[in-house]
């Protein structure tokens, strides 16, 4: 059923067209504003506001839009939200390769094979409505039944590392709770974050779903994102980036899912399969050139086997740099700011043989890894460095290599992983290292599931909020609704 429109004059004089559910939406707010003694006009960017296919001009006009989709959405079923999130998977392996060939123009970071396998990931991987289940309890009182309902409109924020996997993903996991969204992108990639939407929106209208489900605003700024934060409309925050604006968006009443930094640590000791762990810690190290949170960032080797490691990881085709050599690539690429170590954007993401151009050493692009000895308290092990060169540090035996893991990973409690055959080895690293994503004899890369390892999918893994590995249930409230008097059939 089309929707009946009226016509509306706005405050400038301007005659605008606006659907029912327009208007309900600002004789809503309009009546909320006497109600609070507030004065009242009704700006035209509210009532008109556009968009292309989901991109605005103005973050204002694009939270507007994405709560007017919000109320058209809660007309649909959970048969419907599959519908429309798996559409927007489809379209993710129909555009995987232009996605990931627009992220690597447009960041520089990382490799597109990788990143189209990124993509992948999400749409064969990331949670949807399967995670929203009811549960329910019978008996002499009653019937109770516990159900998922949306927040309403979750504000994100998104990375330049992932730009469009981490938005995809979210796209697919939010709506799958019924909500709707708006994205302020980080200004790197915005335009191939506004493209993404766009896309995404198209298909979804074309399987019969609302306009505007996903919107942005077409350049994102600081003053954008705080629009966003502190708009009434928005119900939930969702940000995945660096501790700043982790830390912007925690200082607004509403809550927030905030993936935060991460710093893995590896320990392999005495006991562990050495060319195993050099295999393991080469792929996933190396993946789109560690930039992913959950990649290993040092590694801790027992002082026994320490040497032998060291060949093993040559064997895998990594380049070994000398001490004098991790030192000075630390000196070009990391900055002492504070108490903090900061890596310089241009180094993050980049090709081995393009890190190593810097020492004028030549080497293949296919060269997965820089790695070379440091002691702990090196830069290249404190900082959260997102390169494809890896120190790796002798500790004397497992004990002291639980103590300097600990240490290494600044207490985050994001992702570590450990190589042993000792199990009552792993299970007292597992203890220590508090992680929120933790792999025994395998490659960090495994422990967020998809193609690598088990269980669902996430670009957005939620330590400083303690979400975890989030999927639809944790951008979701939970309602009870008890049906009183005796409900037990059987």
């Amino acid at each position: 059923m089309r929707d009946a429109f009226c016509l509306f004059i706005d405050a400038k004089g301007t005659h605008v067209n606006i659907s029912d559910d327009q208007l309900q939406i600002i004789v809503q707010q309009v009546v909320k504003r006497i109600m609070d003694g507030e004065s009242v006009t009704i700006p035209s960017s509210a009532s008109n506001a556009r968009g292309d296919w989901g991109v605005f001009d103005d973050m204002s006009d694009a939270i507007v839009a994405a709560q007017q989709a919000f109320e058209q959405y809660q007309r649909f079923d959970i048969q419907d939200r599959k519908r429309f999130t798996d559409t927007v998977r489809h379209m993710t392996l129909d555009y995987k390769e232009e996605f990931s060939r627009m992220a690597v123009e447009q960041t520089k970071m990382g490799r597109v094979a990788h990143k189209i396998a990124k993509h992948v990931n999400v749409a064969k991987h990331a949670s949807g409505v399967e995670f929203l289940q009811p549960q329910s309890w019978s008996g002499k009182n009653g019937l109770a039944i516990e159900e998922y309902a949306p927040w309403g409109v979750i504000g994100n924020i998104s990375p330049s590392t992932h730009p469009s996997p981490t938005m995809l993903e979210n796209i697919i996991t939010q709506l799958s709770g019924g909500n709707t969204i708006v994205f302020n992108p980080h200004p790197v990639a915005k335009r191939l974050n506004a493209y993404v939407i766009q896309r995404c929106n198209q298909c979804i209208t074309k399987a019969g779903g609302p306009a505007n489900l996903v919107t942005c605003v077409a350049e994102p700024t600081l003053e954008s994102a705080e629009l966003m934060f502190r708009h009434p409309t928005i119900a939930l925050l969702s940000v995945t980036g660096g501790p700043a604006v982790v830390e912007a968006a925690m200082k607004h009443q509403k809550p927030v899912i905030a993936a935060g930094p991460g710093n893995p640590p590896v320990l392999v000791d005495e006991t562990a399969d050495l060319a195993l762990a050099a295999k393991e810690i080469t792929t996933s190290a190396s993946f789109d050139n560690n930039i992913l949170c959950i990649a290993e960032k040092e590694i801790f080797v027992v002082e026994s086997v320490f040497n032998q490691f060291m060949q093993e990881m040559e064997k895998q085709g990594n380049h070994k740099l000398i001490a004098s050599q991790m030192d000075q690539l630390a000196n070009k690429a990391l900055e002492l700011k504070g108490k903090h170590w900061l890596i310089g954007r241009d180094y993050v993401g980049r090709n081995a043989n393009v890190l190593s151009q810097t020492l004028g050493i030549r080497l293949s692009e296919a060269v997965p890894l820089l790695f070379g000895e440091t002691d702990a308290a090196h830069p290249w092990v404190v900082a959260e460095q997102m390169t494809p060169c890896i120190p790796v540090v002798r500790v004397r035996n497992f004990e002291d290599g639980i103590e300097k893991c600990v240490k290494a990973e600044h207490h985050f409690e994001h992702t570590a992983s450990v190589f042993t055959r000792d199990m009552s080895c792993a299970t007292a690293f597992t203890k220590a290292l508090k992680t929120d994503v933790l792999v025994i004899n395998g490659g960090t890369l495994r422990g967020n599931g998809g193609d690598s390892g088990e269980a669902y999918f996430s670009h957005t893994i939620a330590s400083p909020t303690g979400q975890g590995i989030t999927h639809p249930r944790d951008f979701c409230k939970r309602r009870r609704i008890m049906v009183a008097g005796a409900m037990r059939f059987v």
